[in-house]
């Protein structure tokens, strides 16, 4: 037999065509290589504007808190006497105490009235969604323009809109943001109010994921409501209200606009908090540097508090 008749079946079987092992590799990393800077790209923008608006103040407030701060005469260091001026202020303790007692207020009565309006909005029914997204619009409204409603309702005169709720009731008018003793109140009054809606839909969101099963079980036990709510809801909660607490004392401790607009710290320093005091030391004083020293002291403060309660948290996890 020629070759050119050679049987078929003594010839090798030709197989599928074959690549490099190394080739599908090599273009995989490609791909991932030139792929990974793409996040950044889309992030860069807001990154940036943190960088401009966010760090590098802070980093000029840092050194600055060191510094007798001249403006186009040069700055002097002056290593820590901005900090001892701002804790041996009489004013900055008064602020402080002031601060922490607006803080544990807000914080307590939003967490409070959130979890109550949560357990009362809890379902999937349409209208509930129309009820919740009403109740949440105290956090969507400008700062301004709650200070501004507040300060309305707040008129101390007997025909104002909260007295004269007050003379339906029998008790007399108060003067509210103007009275030394009531201006810490009326202010803490206002906070809960803009900060229970945010709490009440972290709330929400916590609950779908407590175990319907419970709920049953404890029914079936003859569990009442509340019983329902305090040894099943609560301990289910637990890393909700966690969460809650650091956003919400973050937020009562760097309170300042509310305070700002209502009273300005008054009457007679009644509500003066420690952002208001930097406020007025770094921009109305012209004492920058000492300014920058309460915000620093200020912003350990909260980190201090932020990284305990983590370590609370954590504990407890185990």
């Amino acid at each position: 037999m020629s070759l050119d008749q050679a049987d078929p079946a003594a010839l090798p079987a030709a197989g599928p065509a074959t690549r490099p092992a190394g080739a599908d590799g090599s273009r995989k990393r490609g791909r991932r290589s030139g792929r990974w800077w793409t996040p950044w790209l889309f992030l860069a923008p807001a990154l940036l504007l943190f960088l401009y608006f966010k760090f590098i103040p802070m980093v000029s407030a840092l050194t600055m808190s060191f510094q007798d701060v001249q403006p186009y005469l040069g700055n002097k260091w002056v290593g820590t006497e901005n900090y001892a001026t701002v804790l041996q202020s009489l004013g900055f303790r008064e602020a402080a105490w002031h601060t922490v007692v607006l803080a544990a207020g807000q914080t307590a009565g939003s967490m409070a009235l959130g979890l109550a309006l949560a357990l009362l909005m809890e379902g999937q029914s349409r209208r509930l969604g129309f009820v919740r997204s009403a109740a949440f619009l105290p956090v969507v409204v400008p700062i301004a323009v709650v200070a501004e409603l507040w300060r309305i309702m707040y008129h101390p005169t007997e025909d104002g809109m909260l007295n004269s709720i007050l003379g339906l009731v029998g008790f007399g008018p108060s003067g509210f943001i103007n009275d030394p003793d009531s201006s810490m109140a009326s202010i803490m009054v206002t906070g809960i109010w803009r900060g229970a809606p945010y709490d009440m839909m972290i709330f929400l969101a916590g609950l779908t994921g407590v175990d319907r099963g419970l709920y049953e079980a404890a029914k079936v036990d003859g569990a009442s409501r509340w019983q329902r709510v305090r040894y099943v809801t609560v301990p289910g909660l637990r890393s909700v209200f966690s969460i809650l607490f650091i956003l919400a004392a973050i937020r009562g401790l760097r309170v300042f606009t509310e305070v700002f607009l209502l009273t300005n710290g008054g009457p007679n320093g009644s509500t003066e908090v420690v952002m208001t005091l930097i406020y007025k030391l770094g921009l109305e004083q012209n004492r920058l540097g000492v300014g920058a020293a309460g915000a620093v002291l200020l912003f350990v403060a909260t980190l201090i508090l932020t990284v305990v309660v983590q370590l609370l948290r954590r504990r407890e996890s185990k």
